[in-house]
Order: structure tokens, then sequence, then C-alpha cells
């Protein structure tokens, strides 16, 4: 019995290349402002409507801010800490002693740092105010 051949796979033709200097691509980046660059340089070519990119209510301000704190996130150990923490809290086993006490402090700040890196990364004011005992 002869074996049914597989449909054949869609082919698209060969993408388009095209060079441009440092200063073209940063100005194409800025005029695309977020879009993939080909979707806008069609728009662009074929008058389509050129519509910016949404990005929320609020976008990014500075993406190397952004960039840095998930940078910052990516290399700790935050949630594998909290959750060792948790555990000892719930079994009763989490000595308070000074040193864990300072520990804790130590990492109070840098999620207040990390806080308001995210804060100024998404273009909102971070409160001013030294009062640590007014959350995160």
């Amino acid at each position: 019995m002869a074996r049914k051949r597989p449909p054949s796979k869609k082919t698209y033709p060969a993408p388009f290349s095209l060079r441009l200097s440092e200063e073209e691509r940063k100005a194409l980046d800025e005029l695309a402002d977020g879009q993939p660059w080909g979707t806008y340089i069609k728009d662009a070519i074929f008058e389509r409507q050129v519509r910016p990119r949404t990005r929320g209510a609020k976008p990014v301000k500075d993406r190397a801010e952004l960039a840095r704190l998930l940078g910052l996130l990516g290399a700790s150990r935050i949630s594998q800490n909290i959750n060792q923490l948790a555990r000892a809290a719930n079994t009763g086993s989490l000595p308070v002693n000074r040193d864990v006490h300072d520990a804790l402090l130590e990492s109070c700040d840098a999620v207040r740092n990390m806080r308001t890196l995210l804060l100024t990364a998404l273009g909102l004011q971070p409160d001013t105010g030294t009062d640590k005992g007014d959350g995160p």
C-alpha cells in the first residue's frame, strides 16, 4: 500500500535585508517607539496608519533603570531566602539574635531600593520620606 505524502510546508519568500548606519538605527528605534522594526517599516512604506505601540496608561520612562532592576532581581536569591525565613519562622527555628536582626534590616533596605528603582523606571515619583515604618 502506498504511503501518503505529508502536506507540503507553506513556503515564504526569502527575508529582505537592509543595512543601516548606527545613526539610522537609532533614528528608526526612536520612530518605531517600541514596535518591531519590520512592523513599523511596513506600515510606513505601504502608507498604513502607523500607530505607536501602546504600553499601558503609564509607559516605562527609563528602560535602563528597569533593566537594572530586573538584573538585580535575577541575580538575587530573594525568593529562596524569604521562603527559608518563612519556613524557619513557621517551625519556630528562627533564632533572633543580633546577626539575624541586622540581616533582616539589610534585606528590607534592599527591597526598598528595588522599589524605588522600579517606581523610577515606571515614571512614578517614589516617596522621599525616611520613615521606614510606612510599608515597603
